[in-house]
């Protein structure tokens, strides 16, 4: 007989995990114990050696769905075991080492109970099990247990207690196990306070009349499992149009939700891996393309109707408006199940809150706030402790990207790559904009949800409440806070201030390098690799030398960079203005390629120059030779809002950074790419500035200028100048490589969340030979910055002490 200790640590509280060893114990014929304590599960246990044996590899193998074993260590256990059988004892509180499970979208077997009539859950909105339901959206402290969760207002009715204490049932310990008799309960409200009920729709019950509500063109706010959501009729256009008046959203495109895949189908094309996605656990949004999408006479992007089902009805223009992508997502609780019961096409699901403002997430907030949005309410009394918005993937070329991660993905822990072992606690603060931050410790990495841009005060004060949660909760006492250079980022002041109260040391990291960083710690690069060419292009970061880059070429480890070539720097005209107002950059970029004398000579009839020559270029060109709020900036993101605006897309205004860029990718001719006509590709040139070798456009603005007096199709000229722009990129990395070592090349920022250029740059390098890597785990926008601070950060401290 064999008597050992063994643990496990990683996702392993609140998942299934103590049934199926107590299961499997009870199989293989062994006694002992198993309980959860702040390092994840212990596992005390005797037996014959082979029994023993057979009892780690199935629990390895038969590991429950969303479970996720990082270590498993087994030890001779010198104490006495007094149990004649194998029991699950009581948790035990100790150093804080296990991870949280997120949010999880609700399993086939719980579906099923709540449309069953015979089931005590039938019609039930907050049916769960420990396969699926709340999470981090409830939990207060570690262990997960009921008692250290938004659950511990309930108390479990004796037929849930059975299922609770019966080790061969579903909710086997489901932390959050509830019923109609004992659990939240969700009830209707209108926004104007008069009385409603179900019975004054005929319905079912409050549940059910909001698809009534919906479907008469009614916007009805929704609390969901980890925020509340606004939600109308995406096929109607003048109650969407309305939905984004009130929030104040005018552009962005909002995110849908489909009852169930056969209704997505009929309006995009859905493939096994975005399929796959939909109905995973984490049932985030997925960016889809939309089907038949064709241009009109002023490239706007509309539905072809001919492609619908008979049944279906055309999803608002203004949803997305200027997309060829919907993001769709699937119900992924009960409550959204039920609704959408009857409804027979897609709804608008868009988070409860003003524009850029943190998502409501508390029944007294959203009356507040949400009153002169919505006309109805659907609420529920289960505190919501953590807010978690919904994360967005898209599929490009069969690999996943995600562009923003949260709610199904945050926080499990990504394994961080050999030789990080040995690293302290390190809290890493992230950026200014689509702001993460990251703790790391033990050779892993914990990412929060995406907090958004932090230059909105309650974005701001809601990212201040979330860190001191998870410092709680993980009980993270770091040794070392890593900031982003940039003197202004708010996220930076706070890192200086909590090490200074602290007596913390402070690591400031460069933008480019934690992008990087971050790229080649979710690919699994060791630490003590040789550099990578990284590639980071963005909107911008503060650089090095002071000024602003967004175009970067960096030979990294993750130690230190070296820049060997950039984009040529041009003027950011009224500093953040440019941004949101793209001609700015055009004129800006005109200036720069000494191009705007031709313009007023040559190019006079030009939609762009006539709208240029109306602005107070006298006093714009004061201001740049001054530098007065314009400091020069290497930014490929503003290149491209260059080009769309001198193309008439968004030219004058956008709501939020990118659009532009967004816009122009949507309508690129894709039957224009891959083609080795120079008549079909914008040139760029190279020179040399400060030591260092630039991409310069001038040659690609002269070409466009050409082609927008000739009046060429707006889908060519954009296929023209993405593709122009990736064989420049891979050019630039050919050169380099003649005098530099490069086999990794790693593509990040915020820029290569454009899949054509991201899939071009890939190509032409792979035809080099030369092995790409991409991002999958994180955002290649600023989502991951905070990864990249916390390694880079990591590896500098190992390298000195």
């Amino acid at each position: 007989m064999a008597t050992e200790e063994i643990r496990v640590c990683g996702t392993v509280q609140g998942v299934g995990f103590r049934p199926t060893v107590y299961r499997l114990a009870k199989i293989c014929g062994l006694r002992g114990d198993v309980c959860n304590d702040g390092e994840g599960v212990l596992i005390r246990v005797s037996g014959s050696e082979e029994a023993l044996t057979e009892f780690v590899a199935r629990l390895q193998t038969e590991c429950p769905p969303l479970a996720k074993i990082n270590q498993l260590t087994r030890t001779i256990y010198k104490g006495e075991l007094k149990f004649d059988d194998f029991v699950i004892s009581t948790s035990v509180s100790n150093a804080i080492r296990t991870e949280i499970t997120p949010d999880a979208a609700t399993c086939p077997q719980c579906q099923q109970e709540i449309f069953d009539p015979f089931s005590r859950f039938y019609r039930y909105p907050f049916t769960n099990c420990t396969h699926c339901g709340p999470r981090l959206s409830i939990i207060r402290a570690i262990p997960y247990d009921r008692c250290n969760t938004s659950m511990s207002a309930f108390a479990i009715c004796s037929e849930c207690g059975k299922e609770y204490h019966d080790v061969e049932n579903r909710r086997f310990h489901a932390q959050p196990v509830a019923c109609h008799a004992c659990g939240p309960t969700a009830w209707l409200e209108r926004a104007d306070g008069k009385t409603v009920t179900a019975s004054m729709f005929s319905m079912l019950d409050d549940v059910d009349a909001v698809c009534t509500l919906l479907q008469k063109g009614e916007i009805v706010a929704i609390k969901g499992l980890s925020g509340i959501h606004l939600a109308c009729d995406a096929t109607q256009e003048t109650v969407v149009q309305k939905l984004r008046q009130r929030k104040k959203r005018y552009d962005k495109p909002f995110a849908l939700m489909a009852r169930d895949i056969e209704i997505i189908e009929q309006y995009c094309t859905v493939n096994a891996k975005e399929k796959e996605l939909l109905k995973s656990p984490a049932a985030p949004i997925v960016l889809l393309q939309v089907k038949g999408r064709q241009r009109d006479g002023k490239n706007l992007l509309t539905p072809n109707s001919s492609l619908l089902t008979p049944n279906s009805l055309e999803i608002a223009s203004s949803v997305a408006s200027e997309q060829n992508t919907l993001g769709f997502m699937l119900p992924y609780t009960p409550l959204h199940h039920l609704i959408l019961r009857r409804m027979n096409r897609p709804i608008v699901l868009t988070s409860g809150n003003l524009a850029d403002e943190p998502q409501c997430i508390d029944n007294d907030e959203a009356r507040d706030k949400l009153g002169t949005i919505a006309d109805y309410f659907i609420f529920h009394n289960r505190e919501i402790i953590n807010r978690v918005d919904d994360s967005v993937v898209r599929v490009v070329d069969d690999k996943v990207q995600i562009i923003r991660r949260a709610r199904g993905y945050a926080p499990a822990s990504i394994s961080l790559p050999p030789g990080f072992d040995k690293a302290p606690q390190i809290l890493a603060m992230g950026s200014e904009l689509k702001n993460t931050f990251c703790l790391l410790r033990e050779g892993e990495a914990i990412l929060s949800q995406h907090l958004g841009d932090l230059e909105n005060a309650a974005a701001y004060n809601a990212y201040q409440e979330t860190l001191k949660l998870y410092l709680n909760l993980f009980e993270h006492q770091p040794e070392v806070i890593a900031i982003d250079k940039h003197p202004e980022y708010l996220s930076s002041k706070l890192g200086k201030e909590l090490a200074e109260k602290n007596q913390i040391k402070v690591s400031q990291i460069q933008h480019h390098h934690a992008h990087i960083a971050a790229c080649m710690a979710e690919n699994g690069i060791p630490l003590d690799s040789s550099p990578v060419l990284g590639i980071a292009l963005d909107g911008l970061g503060y650089g090095d030398d002071g000024t602003l880059w967004g175009g970067e070429f960096l030979l990294a480890d993750y130690r230190k960079f070296q820049r060997l070539a950039t984009f040529k720097p041009v003027a950011l005209i009224g500093g953040e203005q440019a941004i949101y107002q793209p001609w700015r950059n055009t004129y800006a970029q005109l200036l720069a390629a000494n191009l705007w004398d031709d313009c007023e000579q040559k190019y006079t009839d030009l939609e762009i120059v006539k709208f240029l020559k109306n602005q107070p270029l006298k006093l714009l060109n004061q201001i740049i030779e001054k530098r007065i709020n314009s400091p020069p900036a290497s930014s490929v993101g503003r290149l491209f809002d260059a080009v769309a605006a001198a193309m008439g897309i968004y030219r004058e205004e956008c709501s939020y950074e990118g659009q532009a860029a967004i816009a122009m990718e949507a309508i690129v001719d894709v039957s224009s790419l891959n083609n080795d006509k120079e008549t079909l590709i914008y040139p760029f040139s190279f020179s040399i500035s400060d030591n260092i070798y630039c991409i310069d456009p001038c040659p690609m603005w002269q070409a466009l200028l050409d082609d927008l007096q000739q009046q060429i199709p707006q889908s060519v000229m954009a296929a023209k100048f993405h593709q122009g722009l990736a064989n420049a990129i891979v050019e630039m990395v050919k050169h380099l490589s003649q005098e530099n070592v490069i086999s990794q090349v790693v593509l990040t920022g915020g820029v290569f969340q454009n899949c054509i250029l991201l899939q071009q740059v890939t190509k032409g390098l792979q035809t080099l030979g030369i092995k790409v890597l991409t991002h999958s785990l994180i955002p290649a926008n600023d989502g991951g910055l905070s990864l990249g601070q916390a390694v880079i950060a990591a590896a500098q401290f190992i390298h000195k002490y």
